[in-house]
């Protein structure tokens, strides 16, 4: 079985609701336990890894790719 790949910052896909209704978590904090925050409500649960590898179906938005978007975002040089 593959093992699923997860940063910090990245906006995940987990098999089951949050009360709120939303499914969609933010990953703030790695190690043994995985902190994650709702996007829906902001609220924020600590699960232990095993639990939260089980849980998690996919990577909707990667932590990566939206600081390099940032990175690139705009001109950044202004004529004077």
């Amino acid at each position: 079985m593959e093992r699923k790949v997860f940063q910090l910052g990245d906006v995940v896909l987990m098999k089951k609701n949050h009360p709120c209704g939303s499914n969609e978590m933010e990953i703030i904090r790695m190690g043994m336990d995985i902190r994650i925050k709702c996007v829906g409500c902001k609220h924020s649960v600590l699960v232990p890894r095993a639990k939260f590898e089980k849980n998690m179906r996919k990577v909707l938005r990667s932590a990566n790719n939206m600081s390099a978007l940032d990175s690139e975002g705009g001109p950044s040089n202004a004529e004077e």
